[in-house]
């Protein structure tokens, strides 16, 4: 897929020109610097949800994730027991699988418990110096050995459901990497 220009004459991605939802992220929050510990352990937290999902049923549901995890409050949903198991399988509006959420529990509590904080460890992993632009999605890639090993640091500390593809979608969703093609309006250098 190449550029796509919508109906406001905006040039951008063209994966995110389907809904109204997807250019708002595109517009606002794709490819842009996230940090700190609780913002990253949201991202980690829905990205986890979207094992075998599609970004968009994610994105329509993220209201309703922040209000049944807390904000994704890292030290609140650490202290989270069988009761809000229990809650968050009942709650409408999020995905309710039992293995994500015990998964985002677990892995809340190993954020709390990192030395040095998520925040440091995620960014450590982001690609050094510059790369090109890419011109056309293909270019874009899946993973990166920059994702492999985030992935693979992340298994070996306990946590759950992230693997390379889903490490670079985190790269790129808080900024580490930024794939915004070659004539979008928010690719900053051309």
């Amino acid at each position: 897929m190449q550029i796509s220009t919508g109906p406001d004459g905006v040039p951008r991605c063209g994966w995110c020109t389907g809904t109204p939802v997807y250019v708002a992220y595109h517009d606002d929050e794709w490819g842009r610097p996230v940090h700190g510990d609780a913002p990253l352990f949201a991202h980690l937290a829905l990205e986890t949800f979207q094992a075998g999902l599609s970004w968009s049923t994610i994105l329509h549901k993220r209201d309703a994730f922040r209000s049944a995890f807390d904000d994704f409050v890292p030290e609140t949903v650490a202290g989270y027991d069988d009761t809000d198991v229990a809650r968050l399988l009942g709650t409408e509006g999020i995905v309710r699988n039992r293995a994500k959420i015990e998964a985002t529990i677990g892995n809340a509590r190993l954020v709390v418990a990192l030395a040095g904080g998520l925040d440091a460890l995620l960014w450590s992993y982001a690609p050094a110096g510059g790369r090109a632009r890419p011109r056309t999605a293909s270019e874009v890639p899946a993973r990166t050995p920059e994702s492999t090993a985030m992935a693979r640091e992340l298994k070996r500390r306990g946590f759950r459901f992230i693997g390379p593809v889903g490490a670079y979608a985190l790269m790129q969703s808080t900024g580490m990497v930024d794939d915004h093609l070659v004539g979008c309006h928010r690719a900053v250098d051309g």
